[in-house]
């Protein structure tokens, strides 16, 4: 999975409301004249004042129009906030095919098949961190962060203060913040550009600033390559609306009623730290329900678990699945991917090939075993 439209989204939004996790760039000269606290006040003040910040209930970024190399997106994306701290990326009534978002903990709805997923570790915290309208500074230390000035850079040819913001959980963001009009013009994250790779480092700019209740917001957000300056993508917003009336209802996933395969994706991936209770569940259920076909299920559960770092139960659940379909050369490569997780080179790739063998061609498996350490 390739940088996707929800990173983006959260980047966009770090302009007001923080970005992905901090890498370890050091600042170019250190900063001696004003204290963190003074360069959090008069950024408050420049982009509306408390008063204005706090008068915030909820916000809607409707419109976004995304964009990557190769990749030109609809001028349909959105994402919400709502205090006291709900949030959710797409629009339930437009987006069915996929939301995600916050209300209390956080969850991701796949309209295919149709399964909500509560998760945790880097998932959990893509989704819940900067869930509040007014931003991460104000009241900073009363949600538990903490402020750092670490000192100056340059941003395009702008003299920023660098601020290193630190939340409860020591998730850090570098934000930069113009020596001159005290507007957010950048923030440096550490991530991944898909789901298993290894992580770089990159820089989210903010533009276009635009009054919406009397407070300032970056209306278009790129990513950039840190060195090069190449852009990786951005996102435009086509508007954004303030203290409107939205509904609790779409913070949630959406209700429906479950069927036996959903429910079945479900519960395995809720049990997905303990193998010997997914195996259970896997088991029972085929021989409960012997004319279902599982194997879609089977990877869907095992792929989402070793998201969540959970590679052992994941494995042995890819496993089992692999024994019972024999066939299959999907459920080879989701072993294999699993293996790969799990610094198991060798049975990866065996695993790769074996799908190969069953597939020619098989894309996913073709690139995987391309990205493999060369065998001894």
């Amino acid at each position: 999975m390739h940088t996707t439209k929800r990173q983006v989204l959260g980047g966009v939004l770090a302009g007001l409301s923080g970005a992905a996790g901090v890498g370890a760039v050091k600042a170019q000269i250190p900063s001696r004249t004003l204290t963190a606290a003074d360069i959090v006040t008069r950024h408050i003040a420049a982009r509306g004042g408390e008063r204005a910040l706090r008068a915030l209930t909820s916000l809607r970024f409707d419109g976004g129009n995304y964009r990557e190399p190769g990749v030109e997106g609809d001028g349909r994306a959105v994402m919400m906030l709502k205090r006291p701290y709900y949030k959710v990326v797409g629009h339930p009534l437009r987006n069915p095919d996929f939301l995600e978002g916050y209300d209390g903990a956080a969850w991701e709805w796949f309209g295919d098949p149709g399964i909500t997923l509560r998760t945790v570790g880097a998932a959990s915290g893509a989704i819940r961190h900067f869930a509040d309208v007014e931003g991460p500074f104000l009241d900073y230390a009363n949600k538990g962060s903490s402020v750092e000035l670490v000192g100056e850079a340059t941003i395009e040819g702008r003299r920023a203060h660098q601020l290193r913001l630190t939340m409860m959980d020591g998730y850090a963001t570098d934000f930069f913040i113009d020596s001159r009009s005290f507007q957010i013009v950048a923030s440096r994250h550490t991530a991944p550009i898909h789901a298993f790779g290894e992580a770089v480092t990159s820089e989210n700019r903010f533009e276009d600033l635009r009054s919406v209740a009397g407070v300032l917001f970056p209306f278009r957000g790129r990513e950039v390559e840190l060195g090069t300056g190449r852009e990786l993508n951005a996102m435009q917003w086509g508007r954004i609306e303030a203290n409107e009336e939205l509904p609790d209802a779409w913070f949630s996933p959406p209700i429906r009623e479950l069927t036996p395969l959903q429910r079945f994706i479900e519960q395995l991936f809720v049990q997905r730290a303990d193998a010997a209770a997914m195996l259970w569940t896997y088991h029972w259920f085929r021989r409960a329900h012997p004319e279902i076909d599982t194997n879609d299920a089977a990877q869907i559960a095992g792929y989402q678990a070793l998201k969540m770092g959970d590679v052992a139960p994941a494995t042995a659940l890819l496993l089992r699945n692999a024994s019972d379909q024999p066939a299959s050369a999907d459920a080879a490569f989701a072993l294999g991917r699993a293996y790969a997780m799990g610094a198991r080179a060798q049975e990866a790739r065996a695993e790769f090939e074996r799908a190969l063998r069953l597939q020619p061609g098989h894309p996913r498996a073709t690139r995987a075993l391309a990205a493999l350490p060369p065998s001894s």
